[in-house]
């Protein structure tokens, strides 16, 4: 059985991935997506982090699965002909709309290739190529969720979990079962919030509906459950409801690696056998050595 180093998101920082890859000692590496879209770090560098990843994955000493930014980049560089954008071109609608707020989330990665360029689109090809999860010897990796149904709707049509560009169409509409299971896989289940109430999210914007934590959504309070809310007290202190719409990752399951939910906190397990690896402002890795039982002691930080 092979041991891996588990790598979350990271954004264009080279700085993490160096101390990542240090921390990993030339253990086979898994990556789990976000490669690119840097926030305010002095080490951002979208074509350094991508070119060292690749080079990792291509020379098979890495394993990587796809992020929603990479997803949301496929998206925002393609047309509604599925075909590239071309620079300029006033009669393709994106996939992906240009709003100011996803400029702004694109920006290190737009800064650095721009749209429609053949720079970028060598990047959102390449980005094609990841699966959206991998099944491994005695592990799981997926962005956001394992979700057994989703995983077996897309694996229906593609049984590698690779999309083609043929699907993104689809993908980018949301409305049918292929287009939410891939929702569900890269960016988490999400249940509406009770009264109307709202919360900002990472990005100041008010929201209705939240992430829960799949690993324990129908245990706990809507605080204790949620993720990615940065001021949880905006939260009602009451049991979660509408939860049954989540199902929980099962007890028995192999162990099961995600990024995604900018946790807040130290690194911590927080299932037996499930962990969000995305601490941004405490980042870390997972050197896993083939337990079925995740362990602090292998939670390494940076």
């Amino acid at each position: 059985m092979t041991k891996y180093a588990i790598i979350p998101d990271l954004h264009a920082d080279h700085q993490r991935l160096k101390d990542s890859l240090k921390a990993a000692d030339n253990t086979p590496i898994a990556f789990l997506g976000d490669f690119i879209d840097a926030g305010n770090v002095e080490s951002e560098d979208d074509e350094a982090v991508l070119n060292e990843v690749r080079s990792l994955v291509d020379s098979n000493c890495a394993v990587a699965v796809m992020g929603n930014h990479e997803l949301n980049a496929i998206l925002f560089h393609m047309g509604d002909d599925l075909k590239p954008l071309r620079p300029h071109s006033v009669d393709q609608k994106p996939l992906r709309s240009q709003s100011d707020d996803h400029r702004k989330q694109h920006r290190s990665f737009i800064d650095k290739f721009g749209i429609g360029t053949p720079e970028a689109l060598k990047w959102t090809d390449w980005f094609l190529t990841l699966p959206l999860w991998l099944e491994l010897d005695g592990f799981r990796l997926v962005h956001a969720c394992w979700d057994d149904d989703a995983i077996a709707t897309v694996a229906e049509r593609r049984p590698d979990g690779r999309l083609q560009v043929e699907d993104l169409l689809e993908v980018s509409e949301k409305k049918t079962k292929f287009a939410q299971a891939v929702e569900r896989l890269t960016s988490g289940p999400e249940v509406e919030l009770p009264n109307v109430i709202k919360f900002h999210d990472n990005n100041k914007k008010l929201r209705g509906h939240v992430r829960l934590a799949w690993w324990k959504a129908q245990n706990g309070t809507w605080r204790e459950v949620a993720l990615a809310v940065p001021d949880l007290s905006e939260l009602p202190d009451t049991p979660v409801s509408g939860a049954e719409a989540v199902p929980l990752y099962p007890n028995d399951a192999p162990p099961v690696f995600v990024g995604h939910y900018k946790m807040q906190g130290s690194p911590r397990i927080e299932a037996h056998n499930a962990i969000c690896l995305d601490y941004p402002t405490d980042p870390c890795v997972y050197l896993w050595k083939g337990e079925a039982r995740l362990t602090e002691d292998n939670l390494k930080p940076l």
